[in-house]
C-alpha cells in the first residue's frame, strides 16, 4: 500500500532544519508606549512582562510617537474610518493617499508618486513592471540588493547581471557587455541596512550617463533622515534629478507603514497601470496615510530629530571604539555588530535581553551571508544619552565576563 504524503511531519522537518541551523526565529512580544520608546513592555511566554529597552528598531527619528502624526492619525480615523474599502480601482482613492503621493513627489522634485501597501511591494510591484515593460531589458543589481528588489527582478522575467557591492569597475564592465541600444535598469540602494554603508550614487549615475541605463534607487532606509528636507541621500549628495526612480517607505524614520515610488509622470503611471501588487492590493486605511503625510511634512522642515541621530550614532560608535568592538565601518547611521556564528549570536541576544533588559534581535541567514551573523544596533532619536553609554558599556561587560562567547565580536 502506498504511504500517504505526510504534510504535518514534512513541515515539522523544514522548521527543525532551520533550528538545527541555529536560525530559528522568536518574535518578542513587545508593546511600545508612547512618550517612552524606546521603551517598551515585553511579554513574556510565561505571562511575565517587564520593561526592556530597544536597540534594533527602525522608527529612527522616533516619529510613530510624535504629537503632529498621532494628531493627523486620529483626525483621519474620526473622519473617515478605519479601513480604505479595497483596492484604489474599485473602491476609489481617499484624499489622503492623494495628498500623500504629492508630498512623496515634492519631496524628491519629481513629477509624480505613487504609493503602495509596503516597501516590499513597491520594490517587487516596481522593478518588475519596469522590466517586463521594456522589451529585452538587461537588469544590473547590487548583489547586496534586498530581497523585495531581488523579488522583483527575477519577476520581470528579464536578464540580470549582479554586480559586487559596490563594486564600480565590475558595474562598468557588466554594462559594457550588453549592447547600447538596449534598454537598462540599475537597481540600487543608498543606505544597505545590514552593512551599514552608503552606495557610491554619483558613479552610478554616471555609468548610468554613459551607457544608457535608467538609475533606479531604493532609499527606504534614508529617507527622512539625510538631506535638509529627508529626501535621502540622493538629497545630500545633490543628485536626485539624476536618479530615473526613487523609492521608499514610510514605515521607518516616517514612523508609520506603505511605500512609494516616484519619478516621471509618464513612468509612474505606467506603473500604475501594470502592476498586479498595486492594482490588487487593498490601499493605505485614511490614518495611516494621514500619519504618514505629517511624518513627511514635518521631516521637511525640522531638523531636530536628523540632530538627535546623528549624536546618538557618533556616541555609539566612539563607544564601541573605544570598548574595541569591532563592527562594520559604514558612514550610515546603522552599527552592524558582526558575531560570525548563528547559536552564539541568538546567545548574545537571549542575555542582553534576560539579563540587562535589553532587546537586540539577532541577524541570521538568509538575511545576512552564512558566517556574517550579527547584531544591527540602530540608535534612535529618541535614546538618550545615558541609553547609549549603558548600551556600550553593557556590550564591553559581555566583552569582559563571556570571553568565549563573545570573542568573535572583537
Amino acid at each position: 500500500m502506498t504511504k500517504l504524503f505526510d504534510y504535518n511531519q514534512h513541515f515539522e522537518g523544514c522548521v527543525d532544519q532551520v533550528r538545527a541551523e541555529g536560525r530559528y526565529r522568536y518574535f518578542a512580544n513587545l508593546e511600545r508606549k508612547v512618550g517612552a520608546f524606546p521603551k517598551a513592555i515585553y511579554r513574556m511566554p510565561d505571562g511575565r512582562s517587564k520593561e526592556i529597552t530597544i536597540w534594533c528598531n527602525n522608527d529612527y527619528l522616533g516619529m510613530g510617537q510624535h504629537p503632529v502624526v498621532l494628531k493627523a492619525a486620529r483626525e483621519a480615523l474620526e473622519n473617515s474610518g478605519s479601513g480604505a474599502g479595497g483596492t484604489r480601482n474599485i473602491s476609489g482613492t481617499t484624499r489622503y493617499v492623494v495628498e500623500l503621493e504629492e508630498s512623496v513627489a515634492d519631496l524628491h522634485r519629481k513629477e509624480s508618486g505613487l504609493v503602495m501597501s509596503s516597501g516590499y511591494v513597491a520594490n517587487e510591484g516596481a522593478l518588475g513592471t519596469l522590466g517586463k515593460l521594456m522589451p529585452n531589458c538587461a537588469i544590473f543589481s547590487d548583489e547586496m540588493n534586498h530581497a523585495s528588489m531581488i523579488h522583483g527582478i527575477k519577476d520581470s522575467k528579464q536578464q540580470k547581471f549582479i554586480y559586487r557591492h559596490n563594486d564600480m569597475g565590475h558595474l562598468e564592465d557588466l554594462l559594457k557587455s550588453v549592447d547600447i541600444d538596449r534598454p537598462k535598469i540599475i537597481a540600487f540602494e543608498s543606505v544597505y541596512s545590514m552593512e551599514g554603508d552608503i552606495s557610491s550614487i554619483e558613479e552610478i549615475c554616471d555609468l548610468a550617463d554613459k551607457y544608457n541605463a535608467m538609475t533606479y534607487l531604493d532609499e527606504v532606509h534614508a529617507v527622512g533622515l539625510y538631506g535638509p528636507r529627508g529626501g535621502g541621500v540622493a538629497e545630500e549628495r545633490g543628485l536626485m534629478d539624476r536618479i530615473d526612480v526613487i523609492e521608499g517607505t514610510f514605515g521607518k524614520a516616517y514612523g508609520a507603514m506603505g511605500g512609494f515610488i516616484t519619478g516621471n509622470a509618464t513612468l509612474i503611471d505606467a506603473v500604475r497601470s501594470y502592476a498586479p501588487s498595486f492594482i490588487f492590493t487593498t490601499a493605505l486605511p485614511p490614518a495611516v496615510s494621514a500619519a504618514a503625510m505629517a511624518a513627511v511634512e514635518h521631516l521637511k522642515v525640522s531638523d531636530i530629530e536628523r540632530q538627535r541621530v546623528r549624536r546618538n550614532v557618533k556616541l555609539l560608535k566612539d563607544g564601541l571604539t573605544q570598548a574595541g568592538l569591532n563592527f562594520l565601518q559604514g558612514d550610515s547611521h546603522i552599527v552592524p555588530l558582526i558575531v560570525g556564528e548563528p547559536n552564539c549570536c541568538r546567545e548574545v541576544t537571549d542575555i542582553l535581553m534576560n539579563e540587562y533588559n535589553i532587546y537586540v534581535q539577532p541577524i541570521n541567514y538568509p538575511t545576512v551571508p552564512r558566517g556574517t551573523e550579527r547584531l544591527r544596533l540602530t540608535a534612535t532619536a529618541a535614546h538618550s544619552e545615558e541609553d547609549v553609554r549603558h548600551m556600550v558599556a553593557t556590550l564591553e561587560h559581555l566583552w569582559t565576563t563571556h570571553h568565549q562567547l563573545m570573542k568573535a565580536v572583537a
